[in-house]
């Protein structure tokens, strides 16, 4: 198993931060391909397949106004933290070798 975090750093605005629109969240392809390590030309598809899916989380008490997004696909779970505003401020991936992710991954809080 590998895992890899990174905070956001620059306090500029920058085309990978995420755009937060009636409710839902639209994060770059790129970004997601690059996380999961897919083609980005294949992130919708994947996702309309059903082969990518997500988990949306709220911040409570400390994290009040930061979401938290996870996304999995085969061996991998990348996770998006951000602020209000849908800037990045913390980034991870993990990586489960040859095993599938474990069931309990796929679920809020874990």
């Amino acid at each position: 198993m590998t895992e890899r975090c990174q905070g956001a750093g620059s306090p500029e605005p920058s085309p990978r931060d995420i755009e937060f629109n009636g409710g839902t969240f639209v994060v770059d392809a790129a970004l997601l391909g690059e996380l999961l390590d897919v083609p980005a030309s294949r992130v919708p598809i994947l996702m309309r397949d059903g082969a990518i899916t997500s988990v949306c989380e709220r911040g409570v008490d400390d994290n009040e106004g930061e979401f938290r997004l996870s996304f999995f696909h085969r061996n991998r779970r990348a996770r998006l933290s951000m602020n209000l505003t849908g800037r990045i401020i913390r980034r991870s991936t993990i990586e489960f070798g040859d095993r599938p992710i474990p069931d309990a991954l796929h679920r809020p809080g874990d």
